[in-house]
């Protein structure tokens, strides 16, 4: 047996040995997690193998849907390097106050007829931590007791930076989960956003913890960001002991700082999910924005690969596909879309 040989067969014991501690929830280091992620993608499909495996063990073959609705967009102060609604970008993002709960009712029914069982609210701007914003966060408030009463679906909502009270507040009008995105590492994040600390965005999370809600929380990928710290990031996710981990993958939009970023093979992306597979074996990873631009053919690996969720529709300032296509993929999968 050559050199090359043995080593190509330590490396896929390796990536046993850590679905073994995933399979029993122990903990993987630090240096494991490095490792795992620096790998070359010679041993991808092994690595896929075990993180699928993992996948089945914790959350089976039931994939969660969700949805969500852009209620308030551009007119923002933030200076996020990747967003078209960035106070920094000139990508001409629509720009329109908080719809009426009428539209937000509407666009969950559409979301429920494709399939999603969860349905999120989502606004630009910084957020309700401060008192100034009140006014704003009891119609939000009301829109989401609105919401609560005409749908049968689970409820989230992306509003920006809170704290307890506020999330107080959003609870007792039906909210059931919020979404705050770390976007990146804490030691990359001054390279993606200026104007709030990246500790703003952790005092949220804890904050939505503390009012008994259930925290999504992930970040976009292929900012530039090493492989140190996308383990990093997941470390810190980890930490926080956030619900459901949202990975989206940076889709390069004009007018924005980030517009000529190189974008990742689509294998390594499909690394980073089996990757935070292992590192977060129990939690709900859920694959969102920029995977039809990356991933191209590859995104039904996406589930292989790790992944228990998705979003149908579009996003925020970018489409998604149509949702009868995504339907027919997990059915194609032999894989079943998660009721309520």
């Amino acid at each position: 047996m050559t050199t090359t040989q043995t080593q190509a067969g330590q490396e896929v014991e390796f990536i046993r040995a850590m679905e073994q501690k995933a399979l029993e929830n122990q903990p993987l280091t630090w240096d494991e997690a490095v490792e795992l992620i620096n790998l070359d993608t010679t041993h991808i499909f092994d690595l896929i193998a075990s993180a699928n495996r993992v996948r089945r063990h914790y959350k089976g073959d039931e994939i969660s849907i969700c949805s969500i609705i852009n209620a308030k967009s551009g007119h923002c102060p933030e200076d996020c390097a990747f967003c078209a609604q960035s106070s920094s970008a000139s990508a001409g993002a629509p720009e329109f106050d908080l719809v009426e709960a009428d539209k937000i009712v509407e666009g969950a029914r559409a979301g429920m007829a494709n399939g999603a069982r969860k349905f999120g609210v989502v606004t630009s701007g910084y957020g309700f931590a401060n008192k100034g914003s009140k006014k704003t966060l009891d119609k939000v408030a009301d829109h989401i007791g609105r919401l609560s009463q005409q749908c049968e679906v689970h409820r989230c909502a992306s509003l920006g930076i809170i704290d307890e009270a506020a999330a107080m507040k959003l609870k007792a009008a039906g909210l059931e989960e919020y979404h705050h995105n770390l976007e990146t590492a804490r030691s990359f994040f001054p390279n993606v956003c200026t104007t709030h600390d990246y500790e703003e965005d952790v005092a949220t999370v804890r904050a939505v913890k503390a009012a008994g809600m259930r925290v999504c929380c992930g970040g976009i990928f292929g900012l530039g960001e090493s492989r140190e710290q996308r383990v990093e990031m997941a470390f810190t996710l980890r930490e926080l002991d956030v619900d459901s981990i949202p990975i989206n993958f940076l889709n390069p939009i004009k007018g924005t700082r980030m517009e000529n970023q190189p974008p990742e093979p689509p294998l390594e992306l499909l690394k980073i999910i089996a990757v935070y597979r292992m590192i977060l074996p129990t939690k709900d990873i859920k694959i969102a924005g920029g995977r039809e631009k990356n991933l191209r053919d590859l995104q039904s690996m996406v589930f292989a690969a790790g992944a228990n969720s998705t979003m149908v529709g579009n996003y925020l300032t970018t489409c998604g596909r149509p949702a009868e296509e995504d339907l027919k993929m997990i059915s194609d999968l032999g894989l079943s879309v998660k009721g309520k």
